[in-house]
């Protein structure tokens, strides 16, 4: 297939927009990033002109945008793309920045799974601000556990550890014990222009009274905001995992919770491939540092490796789209582009 055939591939999440343009010997021709896009959470007005902009600015570094000739496009909550309306306004988009391209839309975790791994079967642990276990088999979906959102699940996710830190606030405050670091921090994060109520020491010890004053506030501050804003508490459970019990049972709970994830979609002695994804799982957090031996421990032939650029796993899912998923030319791309 002649190099001047090129790809894209987007990966649109809730906080930014990544969009890669390659060739399909594993060249980056182009690259953008833009603000998130996620249909669910910003509404399709504002999520396709999102989109939009990231797409017109990487085909900026285009000579030609006839010459994409396949894309593909991961997004959470893929079938809020595919509703008639929702469907018909993104194709108008989508030629409206020079593309004429087909295109497949495809789940996030399809993308963060190829762009893990090269094998077309294994596991996907996806620990963000949401969480989920995928099985993958032919590179597609064929069982996942949790990624039910925050209001029913996504147990052990960023949203989860964010509320939970919320929660050991609330209980230092109802029990009217000094809190530990884990809670302090969360008391000046949710109410940085309050005074520590227990700044003063035992001699100025605010009675209960005031400290249940103290947590209807906090609560206030939790719900004037959206709630998947809790998950901006989970890094400060990370930062205080050495200095309070507190953080890392929290952290333990968390890895337990995708540990029993994985198990549930993963037999006994697979030695596939497992992915991380995920802001929680794809750095070395403490959540990561906790959760990678046990799995070594459960499944110790099993290469374990991390999801870093969605945008290029589904630009060479574009690509192998023309290519062929198994060809020797896909996966001399996919090291080229991905391995590790």
């Amino acid at each position: 297939m002649p190099t001047e055939t090129l790809v894209l591939g987007l990966d649109i999440g809730g906080t930014s927009t990544r969009a890669l343009v390659i060739d399909t010997v594993g060249r980056r021709i182009a690259s953008a990033r833009g603000p998130g896009a996620n249909l669910t959470s910003h509404g399709a007005e504002v999520a396709l002109a999102a989109i939009s902009s990231t797409v017109t600015e990487t085909l900026a570094g285009v000579e030609d945008a006839g010459a994409v000739r396949h894309a593909v496009v991961g997004t959470a909550g893929a079938a809020n793309l595919l509703v008639p309306s929702v469907a018909a306004e993104f194709r108008r988009m989508w030629h409206d920045t020079g593309l004429m391209c087909p295109y497949d839309v495809v789940s996030d975790a399809r993308v963060a799974y190829v762009a893990g791994t090269a094998e077309p079967a294994g596991t996907l642990l996806l620990c963000g601000t949401g969480a989920l276990a995928a099985r993958f088999e032919d590179r597609r979906r064929t069982h996942t556990v949790d990624g039910h959102g925050w209001l029913l699940g996504d147990t052990g996710s960023g949203f989860w550890l964010g509320r939970e830190a919320a929660r050991v606030t609330l209980a230092a405050l109802d029990q009217t014990q000094p809190p530990g670091p884990l809670a302090r921090a969360v008391f000046s994060r949710l109410l940085p222009d309050e005074p520590d109520p227990w700044k003063g020491g035992p001699a100025t010890t605010p009675t209960a009274r005031q400290l249940r004053e103290v947590a209807s506030r906090l609560v206030l501050a939790v719900h004037s905001r959206a709630p998947v804003t809790l998950a901006e508490l989970a890094p400060l459970v990370s930062a205080e995992v050495h200095s309070d019990p507190q953080a890392q049972r929290l952290v333990t709970d968390a890895a337990e919770h995708v540990l029993r994830a994985a198990a549930a979609v993963r037999a006994e002695g697979d030695a596939t491939p497992i992915v991380f994804a995920g802001s929680l799982l794809t750095s070395p957090t403490p959540l990561r540092r906790v959760l990678e031996p046990r799995l070594n421990a459960h499944w110790p032939h099993a290469r374990i490796s991390a999801a870093t650029d969605g945008a290029a796993g589904a630009a060479w899912l574009a690509a192998a789209h023309l290519l062929g998923p198994d060809s020797s030319e896909s996966a001399e791309l996919h090291a080229r582009l991905l391995d590790q």
